[in-house]
């Protein structure tokens, strides 16, 4: 089964990563690491965010209720410049407020000229804030938003599939469950073929797909070759 659960190291865990992206070595004799039983769901403050203090962003889903004014409730996304529209009200700023203060601000908007003292709440229902860290031989590496459930194959795809390099059975996700940091060693190969489930991948993980030493080899050699059929001294 390629499958290898790991627990890492705080100490170890920024310079396994580092190197992990070509070589992906993790097996219980290294120093970083000690072999899991599993990759459980990351820590519950991980995966549902306390959202008093969020800013809300372009794009997050939110829904605005008025009490005792059920037809002036809304929800939908927040547009890209960071607008909310709102029954009565038109359009609202709410981009860098949190769901408090963009309660406050759509309660001074409707006091007075519709309701006599409105008690205006909101929810943050989805958040673009939850993202996914993608690396190592992937197309185009990078941070990406994790929206709904997302699996090990989605994450990838996020990141225009893995490159030409790729070692399918060493994907390697990073997770922390109970303040600790721990590592899962997954084959895509057999994801992909059906044999294994795709796992499914949290807001704050991180994903390191390796590389085939053999595959890098021969492209540095190819890249390194004056013109075709011709050989090059190895030094």
């Amino acid at each position: 089964m390629k499958f290898r659960p790991l627990t890492i190291a705080s100490s170890g865990f920024a310079f396994l990563l580092a190197g992990c992206a070509s070589s992906l070595n993790l097996d219980s004799n290294s120093r970083a690491v000690t072999v899991a039983r599993s990759l459980p769901a990351p820590d519950e403050t991980i995966t549902t965010m306390d959202f008093t203090n969020y800013r809300i962003g372009p794009l997050d889903t939110i829904a605005v209720e008025v009490f005792g004014a059920p037809e002036l409730a809304r929800a939908g996304a927040v547009d890209a410049a960071g607008n909310f529209s709102m029954p009565l009200v038109g359009t609202v700023k709410a981009g860098g407020s949190t769901p408090g203060e963009l309660g406050t601000r759509i309660s001074e908007m409707l006091r007075g000229r519709y309701l006599k003292n409105p008690q205006v709440s909101v929810n943050v229902k989805e958040a673009r804030a939850q993202t996914v860290t993608v690396d190592g031989s992937v197309r185009d590496p990078g941070v990406y938003p994790v929206i709904g459930k997302m699996t090990l194959q989605q994450a990838i795809a996020t990141a225009k599939g893995a490159g030409d390099i790729a070692d399918l059975n060493k994907v390697v996700v990073f997770r922390t469950v109970n303040n600790q940091k721990l590592a899962a060693l997954f084959s895509l190969k057999d994801i992909r073929s059906g044999r294994y489930a795709d796992p499914q991948i949290y807001g704050n993980d991180i994903i390191v797909v390796g590389e085939n030493a053999a595959r890098r080899l021969l492209k540095d050699f190819t890249t390194s070759f004056p013109t075709v059929g011709s050989f090059i001294p190895i030094l």
